[in-house]
């Protein structure tokens, strides 16, 4: 059994502490004992495993219409992925993600949302810098 895991990472002059809760389905359970505690999400996806997209898009969705989750900006990590717009497919968000670079969503009602490919390390930072944005 997995048990889940916390470390702090740094990225510019932002901290993260980020929580690995585990993906299986036993440590899905606690994921919503978090979520009124999160100031973002981070979900990574095994893009190539295509027999389980259904079942990620099922949890992600479950995550997407979590009001505890309403505002909170999500970044979701590709991990081999092959094309973006077939797992933005896939997973039910096209036309969801709000762009790469820097978007003032300011006063409006849109939660960030963006995919990031996950395989090299300057995926992850990208990623993980373009949520530092929308952090206070």
């Amino acid at each position: 059994m997995q048990y889940s895991t916390s470390e702090e990472l740094s990225i510019g002059k932002i901290k993260f502490k980020v929580f690995d809760l585990g993906g299986h389905r036993i440590a899905r359970r606690v994921w919503r004992d978090y979520n009124a505690k999160v100031d973002a999400v981070v979900y990574v996806v095994e893009a190539s495993d295509f027999g389980r997209h259904a079942e990620s898009k099922d949890e992600l969705d479950a995550l997407l219409s979590d009001e505890s989750l309403a505002i909170v900006p999500f970044l979701i990590l590709a991990n081999h992925i092959i094309s973006e717009e077939l797992l933005l497919s896939r997973l039910g968000l096209t036309n969801l993600t709000t762009g790469k670079g820097m978007v003032n969503l300011g006063d409006t009602n849109v939660r960030p949302l963006e995919v990031f490919k996950y395989t090299s390390r300057q995926g992850r930072i990208d990623g993980f810098k373009w949520l530092s944005q929308y952090i206070k």
